[in-house]
């Protein structure tokens, strides 16, 4: 395959991703541990993403929030997140709480 692709002029490089972000304006997609493909066709860089996405009902800001008010980490304000469905007032109380 990729022989055929450097035949047509596309250079492929697979770029070891930990983690893809897909914002749009309602929700956050994130796929960990994804397969990433970089490819350069004619100067144009095309990136191919496979993995299982898992969508986020808030967004990066509200991530950053939740990690300065209750002093954790990315992974940790996103679990907290989760369990307060989003609300980042409850985010912050339940780690609190703990």
């Amino acid at each position: 395959m990729q022989k055929m692709m450097k035949q047509l002029g596309i250079k492929t490089k697979e770029l070891d991703a930990e983690e893809v972000t897909i914002k749009t304006a309602t929700s956050t997609l994130v796929i960990k541990k994804p397969q990433v493909v970089e490819m350069n066709m004619q100067g144009k860089m095309i990136y191919q993403v496979v993995g299982r996405a898992e969508e986020l009902p808030y967004n990066e800001e509200d991530i950053s929030l939740v990690m300065e008010q209750a002093g954790v980490g990315k992974d940790e304000a996103t679990e907290l997140l989760k369990k307060a469905e989003g609300d980042i007032a409850k985010a912050i109380m339940l780690k609190q709480e703990e």
